[in-house]
């Protein structure tokens, strides 16, 4: 029986970063969260959106005075009905999860792989460069004896599935919320969904038909080469033909909730000059959802409050204190409840220790 690790989390160590976890199975040397929050490159990361936000609300302190009483106002149910829903979009991001990681030969329970999640997403929202997604594939391979570069390659999959559908979602309710006519601005985002369509398909396509090829052209070490195999078996062993039709039903629903979400924050706000309807509410979430892919600060912080206003200031003509009312209430929901509920499970979690490891709990496991 092996010793249990070292208690990871908030507080002590967790997987090594990609480059480290690259270097071989064992997940490489592990990091402190402290001494990463501590790091130059991090407080940056926090402090420059921060600044930028401060400036902003300070220059604009005669328009956005009222955003406060705004919020305040909002209709508690309604705000509560928002909350209920985002968080039903964790079981199936789970879900989803454990029928990729399946379809590599791990058996995984939603239960399980939805906790291992939401503590991914606890560490994405307090540190930049996506490092939640590292640390999914460090307490999976602590909690099973799964291997980090097919993890990695369930989760390659899992972003591309999110990327299609967002771009295709997003497309779809731009369409119909502009039905009118596109304004240059969402011209313009159309345009960029629709790359994203075509690259991604072709990045799969290309890797699926010549990827192991180009790889075994380069001058690379043998262990490089088994580190890409694995990788490759997760992308394409997770998603069967079968299986497809599923995924991509769950990943709707997924981004479903994300839109319910924002949708039911603006009718909780209940401002009488904002006629965003549905579709809008699809089109801008899936645009800030988007925005938190860009690795420059934890949870796009900053950047995806400025593209919300943005988008609904230019596009929807909202004004700008309503506009900001909407941004800092639905990421109250997305971000900071994710601090404080996730710091919570990190708490009461046996899965930063690594205990199904150590054979203490034996609920994740190979098929």
């Amino acid at each position: 029986m092996t010793e249990p690790r070292d208690a990871v989390g908030l507080g002590g160590d967790f997987g090594g970063d990609l480059g480290g976890a690259a270097g071989g199975e064992d997940g490489g040397a592990p990091i402190s969260l402290a001494r990463r929050l501590r790091q130059p490159r991090t407080i940056i990361s926090i402090l420059v959106p921060l600044v930028v936000i401060v400036v902003f609300v300070w220059l604009n302190r005669d328009t956005l005075g009222t955003v406060p009483g705004l919020i305040i106002k909002a209709n508690p149910l309604l705000f509560l009905a928002a909350f209920a829903v985002y968080y039903v979009g964790f079981p199936l991001r789970g879900y989803r999860w454990s029928r990729l990681l399946k379809g590599t030969g791990l058996n995984v329970g939603t239960r399980d792989a939805t906790e291992i999640l939401f503590l991914s997403w606890l560490v994405n929202c307090v540190v930049p460069a996506k490092l939640g997604d590292v640390y999914r594939a460090y307490l999976l391979k602590i909690n099973s004896t799964a291997s980090l570069s097919r993890t990695f390659g369930t989760v390659f999959i899992e972003r591309i599935l999110d990327l299609l559908v967002i771009a295709i979602l997003g497309l779809g309710a731009g369409f119909w919320s502009f039905r009118t006519g596109l304004p240059p601005s969402i011209q313009i985002v159309a345009i960029l969904g629709i790359v994203v369509v075509v690259v991604l398909a072709g990045l799969l396509l290309s890797m699926r038909n010549f990827g192991r090829a180009l790889i075994t052209r380069l001058p690379l070490p043998r262990r490089i080469l088994d580190l890409y195999d694995r990788f490759e078996e997760g992308v394409f062993g997770a998603v069967a033909t079968r299986a497809l039709p599923l995924l991509v039903v769950v990943t709707v629903l997924v981004w479903s909730t994300e839109s319910l979400r924002l949708y039911l924050v603006v009718q909780a706000l209940g401002f009488p000059d904002v006629e965003l309807g549905l579709s809008g509410a699809v089109f801008v979430a899936l645009i800030g959802s988007l925005l938190t892919a860009v690795p420059l600060s934890p949870a796009g912080l900053g950047i995806v409050e400025a593209g919300v206003v943005g988008v609904l200031t230019a596009a929807y003509g909202v004004p700008l204190p309503e506009a900001t009312a909407i941004a800092l209430l639905d990421r109250v929901i997305s971000v900071f409840s994710i601090i404080v509920l996730g710091s919570i499970t990190y708490l009461l979690s046996s899965k930063p220790r690594g205990l199904a490891a150590a054979g203490t709990s034996p609920e994740v496991g190979t098929a």
